[in-house]
């Protein structure tokens, strides 16, 4: 007996050793310091820090010290203290910061993440969840680092940056992402969950998400290397607070001008200076509202790429070109690329001080390999944008910048990459930060050298900590069809919600079969107005790519110019809430395209809905993404798009004025000249006059639409619509606030002021309903006028 009973001893001894190996670690001990608690593992080393009450840092390592170098993309250092207490409980450590619980398992170190009240929020596995694995890749010694999370099946997950490929669901439980930046991908390892946390993956290397495991009970993050585990926890649980401290984090977007949420008239390309001056003239002289016009690549042909040359013959006097569109209220945008060719002088300075990389671009026109400099390397940069300022920017006055090609990426050699050495450090430990560093040089020299003017970059790529340099990510190279347009929502959509707040797409796409599509065709004119009226509610507004679509066209039947000068009219008489909005993403970390579960989270019929989203807080934007007045569809009869209305608040068609409950799905009729527009019951919305240019006609009346149904609020803000003062305090708000019960609107005083204010608004104020305050028109016969002049007012209505 006393045999048997040591044999079953040995064995449950064996068996307990043998699970012990298959944990990541053991807790032998752990030390509460100042900004949070060390462990020593039997493997390694583990900190949580506790950067604010609701934000958590976690760190690990199988190595003997964690990694000294600064992140790139967390900018907060978290001076400030944070209380805590530390104590233990049933083999558990647990860290109480006041707004959660974070609660560590001694025998696996795992992690869960809980309420005060002990709710879990999410847990690391207990089995697989924070691992380091020695690996070699592309010949590169180093390891694959992993961290593994439970995940319950009626979560839904969102964000990570914006893809093409695999982008027609929007929730990415289920489903896996390559999250390596590449061609026409920009990955952003920033995660929401419906559960109310957020995650940002402080590592660069190429990386992989897997959102299906154990029959989608778990998902994980891996990056192919890495000298430690570094992840974020924040708690919301709105999805609108947990990028406010994702922002806090890693840095604030900066406001850009007021013009730049207007139309952008692009094309692939702008020949000469002569080209760009006819297509400012067709603009104007048709009376269509735009406020840009961008020049694509190749204005330095026949010189190399980097030359920061404009051909003298087709472009006889950039400054005269610049000054001409800033005459006619346009502003100038230009590309300008990271990349060299050899027999430059830009090339040379470069080279002779050592700041370039290994890494080439096969470029497709000239057929050579060109050189991409070292956006790692601040001195690098300074060198960079100093060539960029003299050549170009400053001296000719451009307004913005598309900062194109912004990812070492040579198609099939990106091992070249891995393998190359950074300023920072190794290629492969380096992989996805390029355009992150890149625009940090960009920028910085812009606010440094052209203080004046709010800089704005046009950006292929992004990644966690972008939004901080003033960048705008657009979806690269799309195709023009609609397959294409189609991925665009979800992909807009993300990138939001990956913390990113401006996204847009070239309308009608980049290319077909690397061709300009034929717009005169109708299933192609079809395409591109409903794509312009997708981009008509994306938070930049742009027209690009191969082949002339502006909006005087020729290629445009009368019909079709007709509905696309109606959208492009609605852009701007939105532009008091859009510039609103704006506002409340730099001071309030807003996000402005919006996936529906920012707002209606506890709805989980939202959940998986690609192709739907919140402009803000009172539009439900519905784009038609199929072919319906021109194809088969047509045929059948069949003008109409499937609509869901979230529940839990009523609901006014834009269009009609006609009112629906939520909770309900509709077959919306969208014939050519509709996209579905339903607005939310309480919202407020002010939409300014008729203008051709966004700075237009200042202090003309100001029309308050207000659609009942529930209470409402909407702060307005307004500053110099460019510089740097609003930084200073130079800027205003009120808020508008509407009491259902009572009828009656209230706006507040004002608060702040600048340089130019105006010193009365005249609001006309029209509660909405099927017989007025519909479609894009100015309302004839308003409910009220009322001129404020920043005192608080209370009208009933």
């Amino acid at each position: 007996m006393l045999k048997q009973k040591l044999i079953l001893f040995l064995i449950l001894l064996t068996g307990f050793w043998l699970k012990a190996e298959n944990v990541s670690a053991n807790i032998i001990s752990y030390k509460k310091e100042a900004d949070g608690v060390s462990f020593s593992l039997d493997k390694g080393l583990m900190k949580i820090k506790v950067c604010r009450d609701d934000i958590i840092e976690v760190k690990y390592t199988i190595l003997k010290s964690f990694s000294q170098s600064p992140s790139l993309v967390v900018n907060n250092n978290w001076a400030s203290r944070v209380g805590f207490t530390v104590t233990e409980s049933d083999g558990n450590v647990v860290i109480n910061t006041g707004a959660l619980k974070v609660v560590v398992n001694k025998i696996t170190e795992a992690i869960t993440y809980t309420t005060i009240t002990g709710k879990v929020i999410t847990a690391e596995d207990k089995t697989e969840n924070k691992s380091m694995l020695a690996a070699t890749i592309a010949g590169i010694n180093t390891y694959n680092c992993t961290t593994q999370f439970c995940s319950p099946q009626d979560e839904a997950l969102f964000g990570l940056g914006c893809h093409p490929v695999d982008s027609l669901s929007i929730n990415y439980k289920g489903r896996n992402q390559d999250m390596a930046i590449k061609y026409m991908t920009g990955a952003i390892p920033v995660l929401l969950s419906t559960k109310g946390y957020g995650l940002l993956w402080d590592n660069y290397s190429a990386s992989n998400f897997y959102g299906a495991e154990a029959n989608n009970t778990k998902f994980k993050y891996v990056s192919e290397s890495g000298k430690q585990i570094d992840y974020y926890f924040f708690y919301g649980p709105d999805f609108d607070h947990i990028i406010d401290l994702y922002r806090k984090a890693t840095g604030k977007a900066p406001m850009f001008p007021k013009w730049s949420f207007g139309l952008f008239q692009s094309q692939d390309r702008y020949m000469s200076q002569q080209e760009i001056l006819k297509v400012k003239d067709n603009y104007r002289n048709n009376h269509i509202p735009v406020d840009a016009i961008v020049q694509d690549w190749y204005y330095w042909d026949p010189l190399p790429i980097g030359s920061h040359v404009m051909n003298p013959e087709r472009y006889p006097d950039p400054k005269a070109l610049v000054d001409e569109l800033h005459k006619a209220n346009l502003h100038a945008m230009i590309s300008i690329w990271p990349v060299f060719g050899k027999g430059t002088h830009n090339f040379d300075a470069l080279k002779s001080r050592g700041y370039l990389t290994n890494i080439t671009w096969d470029n497709v026109v000239t057929r050579t390999f060109d050189t991409y400099y070292d956006a790692h390397n601040p001195k690098a940069r300074d060198l960079y944008w100093e060539q960029a300022r003299d050549s170009l920017v400053k001296c000719y006055g451009w307004d913005a910048w598309w900062v194109d090609q912004c990812e070492p990426d040579n198609g099939a050699l990106l091992d070249e990459r891995r393998k190359d050495t950074f300023y920072s450090g190794r290629g492969i430990d380096y992989f996805n930060t390029y355009s992150l560093e890149h625009t940090k040089g960009i920028y910085g020299g812009w606010r440094k050298d052209i203080p004046g003017k709010r800089a704005f970059f046009l950006v292929r790529q992004a990644f966690a900590g972008q939004q901080r340099n003033a960048t705008t990510l657009w979806s690269s190279d799309i195709s023009c069809t609609f397959a294409s347009y189609k991925i665009q929502v979800p992909q807009g959509i993300n990138a939001c919600a990956s913390g990113i707040p401006y996204w847009t797409s070239d309308i009608g796409g980049y290319h077909l079969n690397w061709k300009a599509a034929d717009w005169s065709k109708p299933e192609n004119r079809e395409l591109f107005t409903r794509w312009f009226q997708f981009g008509t509610f994306c938070p930049i507004f742009r027209i690009h790519g191969k082949g002339e679509r502006a909006l005087f066209s020729d290629n445009w039947d009368a019909k079709t110019k007709a509905i696309l000068l109606n959208y492009d009219k609605l852009r701007y008489r939105l532009l008091p809430y859009i510039y609103s909005l704006a506002g409340k993403v730099t001071t309030d970390n807003y996000t402005m395209m919006r996936a529906l579960s920012f707002d209606f989270r506890n709805d989980p019929k939202v959940y998986s809905i690609a192709d739907q989203y919140m402009f803000g807080p009172a539009f439900l934007v519905n784009p038609v993404t199929e072919q319906l007045y021109t194809g088969s569809n047509a045929a059948a009869g069949k003008i109409t798009r499937s609509v869901y209305l979230p529940a839990a608040t009523q609901w006014y068609d834009f269009w009609t004025g006609k009112k629906y409950e939520g909770g309900q799905t509709l077959d919306a009729a969208s014939p050519i000249d509709i996209m579905p527009l339903y607005v939310k019951a309480g919202s407020i919305i002010p939409m300014g006059p008729d203008v051709e240019y966004a700075t237009e006609k200042p202090g003309s009346p100001i029309e308050l639409r207000i659609y009942p149904g529930t209470d409402g609020i909407f702060k307005f803000y307004e500053d110099e619509n460019d510089n740097y003062d609003y930084e200073k305090g130079a800027y205003a708000t009120f808020t508008l606030s509407w009491d259902d019960k009572n009828h009656s609107l209230t706006i507040s005083d004002t608060q702040g002021k600048f340089p130019g204010m105006l010193k009365t608004h005249k609001f006309n104020v029209v509660l909405v309903n099927e017989q007025q305050g519909t479609n894009l028109k100015i309302t004839a016969q308003a409910n009220k006028v009322v001129q404020y002049e920043g005192k608080r007012v209370n009208i009933k209505l």
